[in-house]
């Protein structure tokens, strides 16, 4: 994944419970706010999700798209990437889980390439916005339970 932003937290959970609240996509505009939109539109062979669509309203910008995931339970990763995009040209990211006794370190990589032209200082401002918000969403709906 060329040129890519990560950004970790500790979230005061195990693993596996927030590899479910990341994987539960039709609940996602209940915590992340500018998600109008998510639904699995396929799924792998254990009922994971596959493909994935997302429609985004984040002020001025919304962006309707199509992401695929590859999860990878024994590692505590999941991956995904870009189907197609309005706005985007590429969108690759992970979350990678690391147990720490009875928290979790989740670290958020991403990697986006928009449409749109875009000098590299305001697209790494954009990724580290994009993660900051996505981490402190799932933090506060893990431990919050909301």
């Amino acid at each position: 994944m060329p040129d890519q932003s990560s950004q970790s937290v500790t979230v005061a959970a195990q693993p596996a419970e927030i590899l479910a609240i990341i994987g539960d996509f039709a609940r996602y505009p209940e915590w992340a706010d500018s998600v109008t939109t998510c639904e699995v539109i396929s799924r792998h062979a254990d009922g994971s999700a596959d493909q994935v669509h997302f429609v985004v309203e984040a002020g001025m910008i919304q962006d309707d798209f199509v992401l695929a995931y590859t999860w990878d339970e024994s590692r505590l990763r999941v991956d995904w990437e870009l189907v197609r995009g309005q706005l985007q040209r590429s969108h690759n990211g992970s979350y990678a889980l690391e147990p720490q006794g009875r928290e979790t370190r989740v670290t958020y990589t991403l990697s986006l390439d928009l449409t749109v032209p875009m000098l590299a200082l305001f697209k790494r401002r954009a990724e580290k916005a994009v993660m900051d918000f996505a981490l402190k969403s799932l933090k506060k709906r893990v431990e919050g339970g909301a």
